[in-house]
């Protein structure tokens, strides 16, 4: 079942003010190939912004980026929606979500999978995040799944605050060697069980 057709109408909703900020009415509606372009310009505001020193590679991450959302959004998998949250009037993208089936071929164990939560730096702390996250419950539900999944960094505390007030608990921490000899953060797998 496709979930860009089952359950994804259009959901419009009026964040919150924060520190004096008016409100601005915002679209969630699933990615289609034309919003690449943005869409590569959010995850790369997010998960890796400009600094001086890696000014020239920025290119390179952003052709990656482009090519790998073209490929997931090319291939139209029945088990994979992108979500993208616009900002009216100029619907500009400013938020994105990821959502796959993982477990496909268990049954018993369908786990929706969160991945590429972002929300540009300039529109975070006014309830984005936590649309596209409600929006990915929905579109797990259409697909029958028992659990959704996300992974989040240990020292990102704003995010793993936003996955605790929405019912997601820790699940186990992923070991990689890198992350103890260098003292990067832990990665945890969160869970929230679906369960009616």
């Amino acid at each position: 079942m496709d979930s860009c057709v089952s359950s994804s109408e259009s959901i419009t909703f009026v964040p919150l003010a924060h520190h004096g900020a008016a409100p601005m009415g915002v679209t969630i509606r699933c990615a289609k190939l034309q919003d690449i372009q943005g869409l590569t310009e959010v995850l790369l505001q997010s998960f890796h912004p400009p600094r001086r020193w890696s000014a020239w590679f920025h290119p390179l991450l952003r052709l990656g980026i482009y090519e790998d959302l073209r490929s997931r959004l090319r291939a139209s998998s029945p088990h994979y929606t992108c979500l993208i949250a616009l900002r009216a009037p100029d619907e500009e993208i400013i938020g994105t979500a990821e959502i796959s089936l993982r477990g496909w071929f268990y049954p018993q164990a369908r786990t929706g999978y969160i991945s590429n939560l972002a929300v540009s730096p300039a529109h975070r702390r006014h309830g984005v995040a936590r649309q596209l996250l409600l929006k990915c419950e929905q579109v797990a539900r259409d697909w029958n799944c028992h659990t959704l999944a996300l992974h989040v960094l240990d020292n990102n505390h704003s995010a793993k605050s936003l996955y605790d007030d929405l019912g997601y608990q820790t699940q186990g921490t992923d070991f990689q060697w890198p992350t103890g000899l260098f003292h990067w953060p832990r990665r945890l797998l969160l869970e929230k069980s679906l369960a009616v």
